[in-house]
């Protein structure tokens, strides 16, 4: 019986000892959480500017003269997966990367380069189709490592609080490529942060530059930040509709400037939600931790008070027998 209640004893010492690091581990991720949301908002004014100015800039210019708008037929894709470093959370990863290989496997839709309303469908037999990853998170990396998937880079410094400097690096490999000519679009997957307790995973087209792509990126924000379930936000060419630019030296090296500073933001943002959602679905893993920990004590001081029960109970039995023994 004491060699019972002992065991039981430090089990709960043991578990209780789990719950204060779950406990801890998550209002951490609360906090970090918190952060990554107030740098998502932080870029939401120049994510509109830059865009509107795109808009009003690119009315007397062909895509065809511009490599990060030219329209290509696709077979080579590059995918850049945005993971985490390190697990303890939740669905987050697995989630996305059933997504992206839902995608490469049945590629119908990701072939498909969508420009303004337009959709422009490729011709290339999707077994001619040819992906390459870029991995962002030792996650998604060891996930398309073991699959034997051709992986063209890694960055793993990106998980939390990252600036847009930091992200510049990632911007000029993928943009050289793509002006190149090695691939013929660019995908970015990301977990988009709804609230505390959903995480969509989501895939937008970074190349060529999608108007659609791009609005809906920008109407992320907007959501986050109005609660908007729409999260579209208004048209940029409306707004700006009378207003007139006096450009030097030419409207083609404005234009040259600004789109590589668009995917910049298009990457920065889709990091910012990747890790906001990280954050978020490890503060729920944990918090469901430390409530089945609290749960698995108790249970264990029922039993254990059930058999400090037993063993009182017995012991009087014993005392009673051992007296009207001796009465005898």
């Amino acid at each position: 019986m004491a060699k019972g209640t002992k065991e039981i004893q430090r089990r709960i010492k043991s578990i209780n000892n789990t719950r204060k690091i779950t406990r801890a581990m998550e209002m951490v991720s609360a906090a970090k959480m918190k952060k990554e949301i107030d740098n998502v908002l932080a870029i939401r004014n120049y994510a509109q500017s830059a865009w509107n100015v795109l808009m009003n800039l690119s009315k007397s210019l062909k895509r065809a003269n511009h490599g990060l708008l030219e329209v290509r037929e696709v077979k080579n894709i590059l995918v850049i997966v945005i993971s985490s470093n390190r697990g303890l959370c939740g669905s987050f990863n697995s989630q996305l990367l059933k997504k992206v290989m839902e995608q490469v496997k049945n590629p119908d839709l990701i072939k498909i380069n969508r420009i303004k309303d337009e959709k422009v469908i490729s011709e290339v037999l999707n077994k001619e189709l040819n992906f390459d990853f870029v991995a962002v998170g030792k996650k998604c990396f060891d996930y398309l490592h073991r699959r034997k998937h051709n992986i063209s880079a890694l960055f793993e410094n990106y998980n939390y609080n990252p600036s847009l400097d930091d992200i510049r690096a990632l911007a000029k490999m993928v943009i050289d490529d793509y002006v190149s000519k090695k691939y013929d679009k660019v995908v970015v997957a990301y977990t988009d942060y709804v609230n505390t307790i959903k995480q969509v995973p989501r895939l937008r087209q970074l190349l060529p530059i999608s108007s659609v792509d791009i609005e809906k990126q920008v109407g992320e924000i907007e959501k986050q930040k109005a609660g908007n379930s729409k999260g579209r936000i208004e048209e940029p060419v409306e707004r700006w509709k009378g207003f007139n630019y006096k450009i030097e030296p030419e409207p083609k090296k404005v234009v040259d400037h600004i789109l590589p500073r668009l995917v910049e933001m298009q990457l920065y943002h889709a990091i910012l939600e990747s890790n906001a959602s990280k954050e978020s679905a490890r503060m729920m893993a944990m918090k469901n931790a430390t409530e089945a920990a609290s749960d698995m004590m108790d249970q264990l001081q029922y039993s254990f008070n059930q058999l400090r029960q037993m063993g009182i109970t017995q012991e009087i039995a014993e005392i009673t027998s051992g007296k009207m023994t001796m009465e005898e």
